[in-house]
């Protein structure tokens, strides 16, 4: 067990560091940058937090829809394969749904607050 804080609560820090004391103290691309490293933490925080399970749950869709199991790189490269080659298509059962869980999962950890995503995700 890791003492705290955690490695997500120094992100935390560091982003709202950069948010209210740093960008307000810089003026034109210095601003821009620390603003921009500040989102970059939120997304590895997000990433931190998300991906774990996120990634198990898109390993175990892939299972189910390729039939056979597999590290998620390995069965993410089956899947693009079958697609290319036409053995899974926009019909094949399955393969919507997992595409639109996985992009939903993407948007989540990228961009939260992106207006398609709040209102796939029933947000405003």
């Amino acid at each position: 067990m890791q003492d705290q804080p955690t490695s997500v609560e120094l992100l935390e820090i560091i982003g709202e560091f950069l948010r209210t004391v740093a960008v307000p103290g810089l003026k034109g691309h210095a601003a821009f940058h620390a603003l921009v490293a500040a989102n970059a933490i939120d997304i590895v925080k997000r990433e931190i937090t998300i991906a774990p399970r996120a990634d198990e749950e898109e390993r175990q869709r892939l299972v189910a829809l390729l039939g056979h199991d597999g590290d998620l790189e390995a069965l993410n490269q089956a899947l693009c394969a079958r697609i290319a080659d036409g053995s899974l298509t926009a019909t094949t059962a399955g393969l919507a749904d997992h595409l639109w869980a996985t992009t939903l999962t993407k948007l989540a950890i990228d961009q939260p607050n992106y207006s398609s995503y709040r209102r796939a995700m029933g947000q405003s």
